[in-house]
C-alpha cells in the first residue's frame, strides 16, 4: 500500500469513528430515533455494519492483495491463540448483555431505554468493555497482512477514543454509580485481583 492509500483509509476509518460515535447518542428523542422512531437501534446497528463493510472492502481494494507478512511460526501461532481467545471473550461479553437491547428489538417492542440497570456482573466484574479487549485481541491475531496491521491500529485508535465517549454517555446515564465503577475497574485488561464491591 502506499502513503496515499493508506491516507485514504485512514480518513474512511474517521469517518466511520465520527459516524459511528455521533449516531451511537440516539434515542427515540434525538439523532436517527428522529427518524426511526423505536427502531432507530436497529437502524443505528444497520448503518455501522454497512459502514464497517464499506470501509474494509475499500481497505482490500486499495491493497490490492498484497502479499501477507513474514512473521515467525511462534508469533502466528500466538495470533491464532489471540483470535481464538478474542472470539471466547467477545461470546462470553455479549452474554452479559441484553442482547435485545443492544441489538435493538427490545426498543423496537417498546422496551424502555432508561430502564436498563448498569451491568457490573459477568466480565463486568473485571473490566470495563470486555466486548472491545475481544476486537483488540482478535484484529491483532488477523494482523497478517500490511492492511491488517492498518486496521488493527486504527480499531485500536477507535476502540480508545470511542470507548471514553461512551463513559461520557454512562455517566450522564448512570451518575456516581458509573463513577465509583470506573474507578475501582480497569478498562481493557483485567486486574488479578478486584477491590471489593462496596
Amino acid at each position: 500500500m502506499s502513503v496515499a492509500d493508506h491516507l485514504i483509509y485512514a480518513l474512511l476509518w474517521l469517518g466511520f469513528a465520527l459516524s459511528h460515535s455521533v449516531l451511537a447518542g440516539a434515542d427515540v428523542r434525538r439523532g436517527i430515533g428522529r427518524l426511526a422512531g423505536r427502531a432507530h437501534r436497529l437502524v443505528y446497528n444497520a448503518l455501522a455494519i454497512l459502514a464497517l463493510l464499506a470501509v474494509l472492502a475499500t481497505g482490500r481494494w486499495l491493497a490490492n492483495n498484497a502479499p501477507p507478512l513474514v512473521l515467525p511460526l511462534a508469533l502466528r501461532w500466538l495470533m491464532d491463540v489471540a483470535v481464538i481467545v478474542g472470539l471466547l471473550l467477545g461470546w462470553m461479553a455479549l452474554r452479559s448483555y441484553q442482547l435485545g437491547a443492544f441489538i435493538g428489538t427490545a426498543q423496537l417492542r417498546g422496551a424502555d431505554e432508561g430502564a436498563a440497570p448498569l451491568v457490573v456482573s459477568g466480565l463486568h466484574r473485571w473490566m470495563r468493555h470486555p466486548l472491545y479487549s475481544a476486537v483488540l485481541l482478535v484484529v491483532w491475531g488477523m494482523a497478517r497482512s500490511e492492511l491488517d496491521l492498518a486496521t488493527a491500529c486504527w480499531v485500536t485508535l477507535y476502540l480508545i477514543i470511542g470507548s471514553r465517549i461512551e463513559e461520557q454517555r454512562l455517566i450522564a446515564r448512570y451518575g456516581d454509580d458509573y463513577r465509583r465503577y470506573r474507578a475501582t475497574t480497569p478498562a481493557f485488561l483485567p486486574r488479578w485481583r478486584r477491590a471489593a464491591s462496596t
